[in-house]
């Protein structure tokens, strides 16, 4: 039996992706096997966003190759669609990048009888949307369903639109096809997910996000989260029409970025601090008590200390319940790297430091404030202890007594620990 190994870095688009070409790799006979297990194919789905993605994603590759000399490696997804030729260098059989995935398994195999080294790269800026379909996830409980690919943003910092391509949506009716194998499948909740999900349906006549969160309320699923939004799509209109949608999780993530707008403007993010604002307050509105939660990079070009304050005292103000920061990282090919006044890494880090104690702070204070709340946990795992662990509808991470995986418990939140929420189940 020939055998499969996945790695997967960076996003949930990259998670279904990387699912959708394992099951096309077991439908041709492949068994799989974990990544730190001896293959005779490893295939490493990349990404590009910062030095530290490109970094991790080439020592995957080594890490395969020291595993297993004689293994058919494949680099597929963004480093891949950015550096195409080039990383055959490493002793890989095939690269792919972020499209033709759907035929990994032909090219490979294609390209070992032919005994060549092929980087099957293609223009992605002309490429269609790839219909890639999954009818599992490596999770129990969750799934992740991809409806959207691209982004035609062009985010001064972001090397995104040049290797994910433009604008393609996943058309309602196949969206609606696959939520229901997945239900049937045993996934309680479907986690949307895109490059710019903002953006979907804007290639499809008339369609937009709301079309497909309805094409995911099949039979079987109890959830629909949404995967990271940009404020802009949250009018009063928006906001109203979703919570009308019973389904729909109450957490949020809306994409800031930075708190000052005169950084946003050289970021080329199409808001302002008021406009996220007022995004926040309309979601707060609909669904009292959500989660929101955000991105911010420190340290972009030119920005200075009062700058970085504005984006601190922002933070402080929206009260974020989780926030992931990253110092900037400069991707050659973007506007942002050949800015004037770049910061150093040292004080880009230093800040992420600062407003990573922030963000701790504030997460505490909003598992703090749920003691007391009686919310409902789905249930994914069970530990050696016989706690149960899943996670509440604003997913926060809840341990109780009791419950089955795949089951959604009421539970009255007594306390908290350092990773989420603890209760007792109630009937």
């Amino acid at each position: 039996m020939r055998t499969v190994a996945f790695h997967t870095l960076g996003c949930k688009v990259n998670q279904y992706d990387s699912q959708a070409m394992l099951e096309l790799f077991q439908q041709a006979g492949y068994e799989p096997r974990d990544f730190s297990e001896p293959a005779d194919v490893y295939v490493v789905n990349t990404c590009t966003v910062t030095g530290t993605g490109d970094k991790k994603s080439l020592n995957a590759v080594r890490r395969a190759l020291r595993t297993n000399p004689a293994a058919q490696v494949v680099i597929a997804g963004c480093l891949a669609q950015r550096d195409g030729e080039k990383l055959l260098e490493t002793g890989a059989r095939l690269v792919i990048g972020n499209a033709r995935r759907a035929e990994v398994v032909t090219l490979l195999e294609e390209a070992v009888a032919k005994g060549q080294r092929v980087a099957a790269v293609t223009d992605i800026l002309r490429t269609p949307y790839e219909p890639l379909r999954i009818s599992s996830h490596e999770g129990h409980t969750r799934a992740v369903l991809k409806i959207q690919e691209g982004c035609d943003r062009y985010c001064t910092y972001c090397i995104i639109p040049y290797v994910r391509g433009g604008i393609r949506s996943r058309a309602p009716e196949d969206i609606q096809r696959e939520a229901g194998r997945l239900a049937q499948a045993g996934f309680t909740e479907l986690v949307l997910t895109g490059i710019h999900i903002t953006s979907y349906g804007r290639d499809l006549d008339g369609k937009t996000l709301l079309d497909a969160v309805r094409a995911c309320d099949v039979e079987g699923v109890r959830r629909i989260r949404l995967g990271s939004l940009e404020p802009v799509i949250v009018t009063e209109a928006f906001a109203e029409a979703l919570q009308k949608e019973e389904k729909v999780c109450p957490q949020f993530h809306l994409a800031l970025q930075s708190g000052c707008d005169t950084v946003l403007k050289r970021m080329r993010r199409r808001y302002t601090t008021d406009e996220f604002r007022r995004a926040c307050a309309l979601l707060r509105g609909a669904f009292p008590g959500c989660a929101i939660t955000t991105d911010v990079i420190t340290g972009f070009p030119g920005e200075t200390e009062e700058e970085f304050a504005e984006t601190m005292a922002f933070c402080r103000e929206i009260a974020f319940a989780r926030m992931h920061v990253f110092p900037y990282s400069a991707r050659q090919g973007t506007p942002a790297a050949q800015m004037p006044n770049q910061v150093p890494k040292a004080l880009r880090e230093e800040r992420a430091r600062r407003l990573i104690a922030e963000g701790t702070d504030m997460a505490r204070q909003y598992r703090e404030a749920q003691i007391g709340q009686t919310v409902d946990v789905l249930v994914e795992e069970i530990d050696g202890d016989g706690v149960s662990h899943g996670y509440t509808a604003q997913y926060m991470a809840c341990g109780v007594r009791g419950g089955v995986p795949g089951e959604i418990c009421r539970v009255l939140v007594t306390g908290t620990d350092d990773d989420g929420l603890t209760g007792e189940i109630r009937s």
